[in-house]
């Protein structure tokens, strides 16, 4: 992902994103405090046992974002603030980086805190491929020439939403395609929806 906001066009980071509300320079500034969240929590050790996996470390809400949460206001703003893309390139090259080191070095078995929560380091970094994986795919939304986040993750990604929703995905769903519908980014079309079965009426779920 840090390889495909690189290589981006300056243009491209006025486009809209998969995330409702939001352009490709605010989702990428989002990326770059999610990067910081990472390296935060990677190096915060809790004693306690872990309260949640990566499963449970996401609260499903019953409606998505409306863009009135300050946290997301403020990401509007600090993009804009940034003015310059190659700026926003640089700091998701040089946070993103330090993080990807950081959880190579990590001990799966270390608790860490985050959130008010504890949970593995393992676990932690696996929730983070969802999340990941699904900006990746906000990335690319309006942008059909950049590539799709690799294959594995997306592997990952669905395995993980599949055990948030308690039920699988269809097996003529692709990855990216389970990922997209079940986290609402997309409806599901007639045959997919009848696919569904009762799956659909948990559908969508919105990961906060």
């Amino acid at each position: 992902m840090r390889t495909a906001v690189a290589e981006l066009p300056d243009e491209d980071f006025a486009r809209p994103s998969g995330c409702a509300g939001w352009l490709v320079r605010d989702l990428v500034c989002h990326l770059i405090i999610d990067a910081q969240d990472v390296l935060i929590t990677l190096v915060t050790p809790a004693e306690a046992e872990p309260t949640r996996d990566a499963a449970t470390y996401w609260d499903v809400a019953e409606a998505p974002p409306t863009g009135d949460d300050p946290l997301d206001a403020l990401i509007v703003r600090l993009a804009a603030a940034y003015e310059e893309p190659r700026l926003l390139k640089f700091h998701l090259d040089d946070v993103g980086s330090a993080a990807g080191r950081a959880a190579e070095l990590a001990d799966p078995d270390l608790r860490v805190g985050t959130r008010g929560e504890v949970l593995t380091a393992g676990d932690y970094l696996s929730a983070y491929v969802l999340e990941w994986t699904l900006h990746h795919l906000d990335l690319i939304a309006h942008l059909p020439n950049i590539p799709e986040p690799p294959a594995e993750g997306a592997a990952r990604a669905r395995e993980l939403l599949e055990k948030i929703a308690g039920a699988a995905f269809p097996p003529s769903f692709s990855d990216k395609d389970a990922l997209l519908i079940g986290t609402g980014r997309r409806a599901p079309e007639g045959a997919e929806k009848a696919g569904l079965g009762e799956l659909a009426a948990k559908l969508p779920l919105i990961l906060g």
